[in-house]
């Protein structure tokens, strides 16, 4: 029977990188999602089909997946989604843009007549591209910030400085496919550059496409959307902790919380905003990047087509299932968003190094399925990979207010300590 079964594939859980090193600080945030959305769906009659990757076998444990396959080093990981979809009748992809992989692996999806609910390929293809949703940020008359592509091939310094001649200090390049706080650089002067032609030119991929961007100082915030036959629903507002290395790309996500405070305030000046872009084309989940300048205005900044990693800590905030607005789109989304407000959510990356004893595959096998046990906030497991002796996991509380949030931070990490983990700051 395959009416209700869904395969889910997580691009960096479910076998993307089998080749190479796993990425660990968006393997956390992936593993995450795809754990929160695999339950959701679950607890919609779902059966669930995924792929894990061979390194990360163990960790199936935490899925409440039906059905999962084991995606080795020496597999074609786009042949082994064809194969894996064919007895599903629906789709749900969590992938990243850059190098077009979330729009090839929904293209896959789409030629096979699979039911798709994470997002559609019009809107993937216009979203995965920095400079396109720049111009369509423009051509609505929305606020973003001023931006110019520097394609691979013309990528110098003479080029780059002329560029830079027609912006304000500070400003930011960044892919223009890229996906979080990816290999951005930050530049608050002239001199900045010239130590970056000079010492960290390399840094930059060769054949690949970036931006050059005004630097808008203010919140990051973004809102989470989905969008389905009634309309565009937001979900919420989140706040984004992005932490940028000057002159280098050293820049980080660090996660964030749901709800804002004045989200209400912002909600109402945000819709006249989102019907300005008429985004009546994108049908699923996405989220939208702005900033909140000091006199309150708006930035728009990016377009993110697909699910994001504020939906670890949204899941915890609505009243019912957000998922029902995909599966049921008839449902009004006021059933679904908690207008009160009355939890809140504070997702984020933890660092940890383990002190004990016991051998890495006995800490695996054994003491990390105790932790999850116990403790329910830890959403993706603490992992050790690529030779790396220290622990990263991703975290999400379900709290009251942002006091209580860091009380059971606070407890979560003395409860690590008893079993000798330590936090690295």
């Amino acid at each position: 029977m395959k009416n209700n079964r869904i395969f889910i594939f997580e691009f960096i859980s479910g076998g993307g990188f089998n080749h190479v090193d796993i990425p660990i600080s968006l393997f956390n945030e992936g593993f995450g999602m795809l754990r929160g959305i695999v339950e959701d769906f679950k607890n919609l009659d779902f059966q669930i089909k995924t792929l894990i990757d061979y390194r990360i076998q163990h960790m199936i444990r935490y899925l409440k997946a039906d059905f999962a396959k084991e995606i080795n080093q020496s597999m074609d990981i786009f042949l082994e989604v064809k194969k894996a979809v064919n007895d599903c009748e629906y789709v749900f992809i969590i992938a990243p843009e850059f190098s077009d992989i979330l729009f090839n692996l929904t293209k896959i999806m789409k030629d096979q007549n699979k039911i798709i609910l994470s997002m559609n390929l019009e809107a993937i293809k216009l979203a995965s591209s920095k400079f396109e949703t720049y111009n369509y940020f423009k051509k609505q008359e929305v606020s973003t910030p001023l931006t110019y592509h520097l394609p691979s091939h013309l990528f110098n310094k003479d080029y780059f400085i002329n560029l830079v001649s027609k912006l304000k200090f500070p400003i930011i390049i960044k892919p223009e496919d890229g996906v979080g706080a990816e290999s951005i650089f930050y530049f608050e002067n002239k001199s900045q550059i010239s130590s970056f032609f000079s010492s960290n030119y390399n840094d930059i991929e060769p054949d690949r496409d970036y931006i050059i961007q005004e630097y808008i100082p203010g919140e990051d915030l973004s809102v989470s959307i989905i969008g389905n036959t009634q309309g565009q629903n937001i979900l919420s507002f989140n706040a984004q902790f992005v932490e940028i290395g000057i002159n280098d790309s050293n820049s980080s996500y660090l996660g964030g919380y749901t709800p804002i405070s004045d989200d209400e305030n912002i909600r109402k000046k945000i819709k006249i905003q989102l019907h300005k872009l008429n985004l009546s084309g994108f049908r699923g989940y996405y989220g939208i990047d702005f900033i909140r300048k000091e006199d309150n205005s708006f930035s728009f900044i990016e377009i993110n087509p697909r699910l994001t990693t504020s939906y670890i800590g949204i899941r915890n905030v609505t009243k019912k299932n957000p998922l029902l607005l995909i599966s049921q789109p008839d449902i009004e989304v006021h059933s679904i968003v908690d207008s009160t407000h009355k939890d809140f959510s504070h997702f984020f990356h933890l660092r940890l190094s383990y002190v004990g004893e016991l051998p890495l595959n006995e800490v695996n096998a054994g003491l990390i399925p105790r932790i999850m046990k116990e403790n329910p906030l830890i959403v993706s497991p603490p992992l050790a990979l690529n030779e790396d002796p220290s622990f990263a996991c991703f975290i999400a509380t379900k709290a009251k207010n942002m006091k209580d949030s860091k009380i059971q931070e606070d407890r979560l990490i003395s409860a690590l300590e008893k079993k000798e983990f330590r936090v690295i700051k």
